[in-house]
């Protein structure tokens, strides 16, 4: 498959890009090049070869089990805290609005 400057030029417009003379025809050759790769890997017999979703052999989530832990206490939590209001944190408002 060949891209031309063309094809660039299509591309660049949908993606909102704006690339001069010199762009499009670097893109143009660039693309072309990995394509011409693809169209290689395309030739190699992979027949025999399972599909993968990893390169590594025996792949697995190391998890740790879930434990149930008592958790801080509110006033403890909330002894250093600057400005508190109720079982809360008080921060600035950064955010405009009533």
């Amino acid at each position: 498959m060949q891209i031309d400057k063309k094809a660039v030029t299509k591309v660049a417009l949908l993606s909102r890009l704006e690339l001069d003379e010199k762009e499009t025809e670097l893109y143009s050759t660039q693309l072309a090049a990995i394509l011409s790769y693809i169209d290689k890997l395309n030739e190699i017999d992979t027949k025999d070869v399972l599909p993968t979703s990893h390169v590594l052999p025996n792949l697995k989530n190391v998890f740790r089990k879930d434990s149930l832990k008592n958790s801080l206490d509110a006033a403890d939590v909330l002894s250093n805290a600057p400005s508190k209001e109720g079982d809360f944190f008080k921060v600035p408002q950064v955010i405009e609005g009533k």
